[in-house]
């Protein structure tokens, strides 16, 4: 049975705080949310950016409290105000996609957690 990719966690209109173009690059995520969402440092994530429509792939890296900053040439992709989502995909045999439930942190305007949805 061939392996699917599912939604495996979500934080849901984060706003950027900042662009960092002399990166290596990646996105800077709160520590909080990381954990919260379940995503670890250096795993590759989708950037969604509600505002201006980019869509950008990449990995993600602990950053301070509250901070979502897209760096290196991300940085092009956003502006800090602008709201995203980042999300990670994971691959699943028969068996586990029955038994899925991804994790989504619903975020408020100061990328503080407001809600989990799992599902």
């Amino acid at each position: 049975m061939p392996l699917r990719t599912f939604l495996q966690a979500k934080i849901h209109r984060a706003t950027l705080t900042g662009a960092c173009l002399d990166y290596e690059g990646s996105i800077s995520v709160c520590p909080e949310l990381l954990d919260i969402s379940g995503i670890i440092p250096f795993e590759q994530v989708d950037v969604y950016n509600l505002d201006n429509g980019e869509r950008l792939t990449t990995y993600a890296i602990r950053g301070e409290p509250g901070e979502i900053r897209l760096n290196g040439a991300a940085a092009h992709k956003g502006s800090p105000g602008q709201k995203v989502i980042i999300a990670a995909y994971c691959l699943l045999d028969s068996r586990e996609q029955q038994e899925h439930v991804p994790s989504v942190v619903l975020v408020d305007g100061d990328n503080k957690a407001r809600g989990q949805q799992h599902g």
